[in-house]
């Protein structure tokens, strides 16, 4: 079983940036791809971007491509995600998730899941 703890969500104004951390204990963390996602109110939980267990591939929603970047650090057990040029749509509790299988962009093929951390973004 692994535990995932999010941290680093606030209020920030358009334009601005932010960088969420995810923390992993339990079994080990490095065989796992790990995953970002995001969810509005009233809306789906969403892809953000994913990273597969060595750091050596990423993907990305076409909505955040060229403003997130996702990285990961095994030895310190933490996946993070940097948000630069923040949006107002950006606004949403952003969720950390692991799988242990290759990278995916479908939340329901992660086992693993944060309670979430919620982003603000105002215009």
């Amino acid at each position: 079983q692994v535990q995932l703890v999010e941290s680093g969500g606030g209020l920030v104004q358009a334009g601005g940036s932010l960088s969420l951390s995810c923390l992993a204990s339990g079994r080990t963390f490095s065989p796992n791809a790990m995953a970002w996602f995001r969810q509005a109110p009233g809306k789906e939980r969403d892809f953000v971007a994913a990273i597969s267990w060595n750091g050596g591939t990423t993907l990305y929603a076409d909505s955040v491509k060229g403003r997130f970047t996702i990285s990961r650090d095994n030895a310190q057990n933490t996946v993070y995600l940097q948000m630069n040029s923040l949006k107002p749509e950006d606004t949403a509790v952003y969720y950390c998730a692991g799988r242990l299988a290759p990278i995916s962009t479908r939340p329901y093929e992660y086992d693993y899941w944060g309670q979430g951390t919620q982003v603000t973004v105002s215009s």
